[in-house]
């Protein structure tokens, strides 16, 4: 059975694209009072920051060990779910939970021993369709229609509250994949995609069609799926054997 400190050890915030520093203080804050100490960060405008430092307010170490990324790729790395929290509805067709039912599928998922990743946009625009696109779910606190938009460290307690509530409830049973096998991490299944996208361009299926869309309701189908690392290879051979054959069905 998985403590506490093995819950929380597996669950990470990751803050993309955040334009104050205060914020990433605040939200660092946030998440040290409820337990939690994994931070990510992706692209900050200014990280490390005085700022930062003191609006952490003694959450030293979260800041000393947040990581810093490029893309939220890389701040994904070796999680299985992502939820993404935004305060709009958007284009990207994802199922919407409150955070309530978001604590508690990071919670179910933690305990099978599979990490978590919790993504917060930016201030003004919050997470953009394409990152969206990169999460399971799409978690929105329900706060009045007229005056939506939290503070991104006000949100991030949110979240953080919710799971430090569930944890201290019963703890979730670790009950197993439904494939049996945990699923493929998030960077696992980006290469995929990206192979994916390859394919369906050298078979020429778009046929010259965007192929955003297409791309992302195969997105939506695979992250309901969850395909484990054994499947995922056998859709890259799949995926390897039609790039073949268009290449032999050109140079004829």
């Amino acid at each position: 059975m998985s403590t506490i400190d093995d819950l929380t050890a597996r669950i990470r915030y990751v803050l993309v694209r955040t334009s104050h520093p205060g914020n990433i203080g605040s939200a660092a804050r946030a998440i040290r009072t409820m337990g939690f100490e994994r931070l990510e960060l992706v692209t900050p405008a200014r990280f490390p920051d005085r700022e930062a430092s003191a609006l952490a307010a003694g959450a030293d170490n979260v800041l000393a060990n947040a990581g810093v990324h490029n893309d939220l790729i890389g701040s994904l790395a070796g999680s299985s779910l992502a939820l993404g929290l935004s305060a709009r509805r958007r284009g990207v067709n994802l199922p919407e939970i409150s955070p309530r039912e978001a604590a508690q599928q990071a919670l179910a998922a933690a305990a099978r021993g599979e990490q978590v990743a919790l993504v917060f946009g930016n201030e003004r625009t919050g997470l953009e369709n394409e990152e969206l696109a990169r999460c399971h779910a799409m978690v929105r606190i329900p706060s009045v229609d007229d005056f939506s938009s939290l503070n991104l460290s006000q949100a991030v307690q949110v979240m953080a509250y919710e799971l430090r509530v569930a944890m201290l409830g019963d703890a979730p049973a670790p009950t197993p994949p439904v494939h049996g096998e945990p699923p493929a991490d998030a960077a696992r299944m980006e290469q995929f995609y990206v192979h994916l996208a390859q394919t369906l361009d050298e078979i020429e299926f778009h046929k010259g069609r965007e192929p955003t869309t297409i791309m992302l309701r195969l997105r939506k189908l695979f992250q309901r799926a969850q395909p484990d690392e054994r499947e995922l290879r056998v859709l890259h051979g799949i995926l390897a054997d039609a790039q073949r054959m268009a290449g032999l069905a050109k140079s004829k």
